[in-house]
């Protein structure tokens, strides 16, 4: 029995190896323009969260918010 569970589990696992082995590119080059669409942003406004964030993290700096440093004091 232990033996047909050695053998079962080296088969999952060469399965799921073998599964990263794919070296074709997942997304052809004539359908990067579709992901590069500005549809496809996570952000709609990139200006204005720029502008946010920098204010979260003066803000949230002292506790180490988004990772900056600095005292909170928005001085910069």
């Amino acid at each position: 029995m232990k033996r047909f569970a050695k053998a079962m589990l080296l088969l999952v696992v060469a399965a799921g190896v073998s599964g990263c082995s794919n070296f074709e590119p997942w997304v052809k080059p004539y359908e990067r323009d579709r992901l590069a669409d500005p549809i496809m942003a996570l952000d709609m406004d990139p200006v204005s969260s720029s502008y946010i964030m920098h204010v979260y993290e003066a803000r949230e700096g002292a506790r180490g918010g988004e990772g900056a440093a600095g005292g909170g004091c928005g001085c910069n």
